[in-house]
């Protein structure tokens, strides 16, 4: 029986090393920047691998007239040439709705879609087979983008509507003191991820197969490979052990590579590795969904939203892919800080004869809060009003917090955020000095904006939000754990791991976080919608606390004293006041035949949803941020440059401060790329011109501002029952350059002395920005309407 006096142990209170809310180095760090970090084509190569490429489309809408292979069958070291007809399961690759095959048959639906593949001894040899290919086609029209698609009412599913009646809205509409109208064109974003596409599948015993698959979703991936074969997902093994960046590209398109790679080693019975190039990566997978929005509002005197109605068109591409969630998500955001007043939603999502557009950080939702942050500005700009003053008017509070789909807002996070930032940003003084500067200066013209960041965190799909996760302790203490969440860099693995050594108060490198396995953790949800440590982090934390839960008994029944006397604490387990090692605990319990592994399942609580009637709680919780951002911009060359950064951001009680800090400041530069320099061109035949570094311009280290001040918010802490408190980080900080886009509309305005509203659409690259100060000067000019 342990002795309960009074305990002489330092170490009782030694801050565990690793544990929840401290800066820990992501767990791959130093293989990072060394260099050994293993990805697909890092791993060792089998005896016997072949190489698969694609043979693709030349067309963007047309019949397959004839499609002869000789000379690709007849090339040196091909292997096999894979067609739709040697499909043993279904040719089709579609993630929820079944209308994206692998290989085109009769009808190509967009230039770059695969018609076949080739599978050959080397990699070089496989892309020069493919390229032998002679393919004759008929021509049908081709809808390339959002008007066409129009004209010709080509969508994907029927318009969906949220909110009031649109007639209705527009009679209130009508009534308001003041009103406006406008329209944006926002452009989509290629993901760029620094591992291109790519999956190596080896067969195995009987029907198996394991496949290696740089994915965001090994589940998605294992049941479409199990599709396409023919076979039980049981003979599927998917596995993920790190992808070079995601960001969405990696949720339904890995099924591509992965599928053609396990058709070829199932028919081959060898080992096939499938990779893309950057160039053939950019043409044949998906990329952020570009929009156009059109809206009118009524507002009051005091530039308070009455009604309003938003209206948003998007190029979805050939497929479904994602993009009914993906455009419902857009509808979810259009509001994001404020109360719309009397609103009415619509969304048009349509088909078009290129590549089929999917998820992208944010998921729809920055292209929908950027609308209303368009609005925000043009209020602003009708009332001769600061547009700081137009967002804090129109904030949700009590009385006025009801979202457009049924949820009530009641956190009042966002104003106490775009105060503070405000303040510390000295963004009243800094505004009156650049309007200052502007009446001076002919040339250089500055802007600076303020806006608020308002992120629904959950799937809108409410099946989605579930997880799995499988906890195992050895006998010398050390402790492994799988969960059904994917590591893309964005810190997943460390995060959960901190979670379990929480739990078990161990210090972290005790904890090993091992590859995500669809044959340790099945039936999982994509690493996405910002949900990866909510998910995973809570169903690791109940397997473990299961484990704990089995020792505490365990311990007190052996010892003779009650469970309560039983803590885990600073590496020691405390048999009331005498300490025992964690691993002797452990060692006693195994030889007391107790289990020490342990399933963990979650599933988030409290959301609903009537995709039908587009009414409920589609999220858990709201993650906030604010960004202050000041530009200038080169008015005779439209050239710009981001001067100053200054972001307040809401993420509960973080996990790790660290790695949070480097997804608002990732999250933030990817977003400033969307909006200033990204930029997708298709030439009239549907062909993706931009389909390479050297013509696709991401920002650099250049592109980062100078003054760049990130702060997470100190009295962060989740009302609801997340793990340890903590919101979501890896999508919200995005929408925060948002402000760019505002201040640059600010600094644009300048150069018509705000007299006019500025055309400026996104992104606003310096064609953008000369194109609209021509708009300004060619509205100013006598007799021209629109001058205020």
């Amino acid at each position: 029986m342990p002795d309960h006096g009074e305990p002489q142990h330092p170490e009782q209170t030694r801050e565990i090393r690793g544990g929840v809310r401290q800066s820990v180095a992501h767990e791959s760090a130093v293989r990072h920047v060394s260099g050994t970090a293993k990805y697909i084509d890092d791993l060792p190569e089998p005896p016997g691998l072949l190489h698969l490429a694609f043979g693709v489309s030349t067309k963007a809408h047309a019949t397959i007239l004839n499609c002869d292979l000789s000379a690709v069958r007849n090339y040196p070291g091909v292997v096999a040439v894979l067609t739709a007809d040697m499909i043993p399961g279904r040719n089709d690759i579609g993630p929820v709705i079944k209308d994206d095959p692998l290989f085109a048959e009769n009808e190509v639906v967009f230039h770059g879609q695969p018609i076949f593949a080739v599978v050959a001894e080397s990699y070089d040899g496989a892309r020069r087979a493919a390229s032998r290919a002679k393919v004759s086609y008929g021509d049908l029209p081709a809808y390339l983008d959002i008007k066409a698609a129009s004209q010709h009412g080509s969508l994907i599913e029927e318009t969906q509507h949220m909110g009031a009646p649109v007639e209705e809205v527009r009679r209130h509409i009508a009534e308001a003191p003041h009103r406006i109208r406008g329209d944006l064109t926002i452009g989509g974003q290629d993901h760029l991820y620094l591992e291109g596409q790519i999956a190596m599948a080896i067969p195995g015993e009987d029907r198996e197969l394991h496949v290696f698959s740089s994915t965001q979703n090994p589940t998605e991936a294992q049941h479409l490979i199990a599709q396409v074969l023919g076979r039980a997902d049981h003979d599927i093994v998917v596995e993920t052990r790190r992808m070079g960046g995601g960001f969405g590209g990696k949720e339904t398109h890995p099924a591509l590579p992965a599928t053609a790679a396990a058709l070829a080693a199932s028919l081959t019975g060898r080992p096939v590795k499938c990779r893309l190039t950057r160039d053939e990566d950019m043409i044949m997978t998906g990329k952020r969904h570009d929009f156009q929005a059109a809206y009118e509002a009524g507002i009051d005197d005091e530039g308070r939203m009455i009604g309003a109605h938003v209206e948003l068109s998007s190029r979805c591409g050939h497929s479904t892919d994602l993009s009914m969630a993906v455009n419902d998500r857009a509808m979810f955001h259009v509001d994001n800080t404020y109360f719309l007043g009397l609103a009415a939603i619509t969304s048009h999502r349509y088909r078009t004869h290129t590549v089929s557009n999917t998820a992208f950080r944010g998921f729809g939702g920055p292209q929908g809060m950027l609308a209303g942050e368009r609005m925000m500005d043009q209020i602003a700009f009708e009332l001769n009003a600061d547009p700081l003053d137009i967002r804090l008017a129109n904030l949700y509070r009590k009385g006025r917090n009801l979202t457009p789909y049924g949820q009530t807002v009641d956190d009042g996070i966002a104003r106490e955020l775009i105060e503070r930032v405000a303040l510390e940003a000295n963004y009243r003084e800094r505004r009156a000095a650049i309007d200052a500067f502007n009446r001076e200066s002919p040339v250089l013209k500055r802007g600076i904006a303020l806006t608020p960041v308002k992120f629904g965190i959950s799937f809108t799909s409410t099946h989605l939000n579930q997880a799995g996760a499988l906890v195992h302790v050895y006998l010398d203490g050390s402790v492994q754990v799988n969960h059904g969440g994917t590591e893309m860099g964005q810190g997943l693995m460390t995060k959960v791991a901190q979670v379990v050594a929480e739990e078990f108060q161990i210090d972290l490198e005790r904890i090993r976080v091992t590859s995500t396995r669809t044959d340790k953790v099945p039936n999982t949800s994509a690493t996405a919608a910002s949900s990866g440590s909510d998910l995973n982090g809570m169903a690791a934390a109940n397997a473990a606390r299961e484990i704990k839960h089995r020792l505490t008994a365990f311990a007190a029944d052996r010892y003779g004293v009650s469970p309560e006397e039983i803590h885990f604490r600073s590496g020691k387990v405390y048999v009331g006041n005498v300490p025992l090692t964690f691993t002797e605990i452990v060692a006693a319990a195994y030889r007391a035949r107790i289990s020490l592994s342990q399933t963990g399942f979650y599933r988030t609580p409290k959301i609903h949803y009537d995709r039908a009637t587009h009414r409920g709680r589609p999220f858990y919780y709201y993650a906030y941020g604010a960004a202050v951002s000041e530009v200038a911009i080169d008015a005779t060359t439209g050239e710009s440059r981001v001067m100053k950064v200054d972001i307040l951001h809401d993420v509960g009680r973080s996990l790790n401060p660290a790695i949070d800090r480097g997804q608002i400041e990732g999250g933030f530069i990817q977003g400033l790329g969307w909006l200033t320099s990204e930029e997708l061109v298709y030439d009239s035949e549907g062909r993706l011109r931009t389909h390479a570094p050297s013509t696709y311009k991401i920002p650099t280290a250049r592109d980062r501002p100078a003054a760049f001040t990130i702060d997470i918010w100190e009295r962060g802490e989740n009302k609801e029952e997340t793990i340890h408190r903590s919101k979501a980080v890896g999508e919200p900080p995005f929408m925060l350059a948002i402000s760019v886009f505002s201040a640059l509309t600010h600094a644009v305005a300048a150069v018509g002395e705000h007299r006019v509203f500025p055309a400026l659409q996104a992104p606003a690259t310096p064609e953008a920005i000369l194109m609209a100060i021509e708009d300004i000067r060619r509205r100013m000019e006598p007799g021209a309407k629109g001058v205020s």
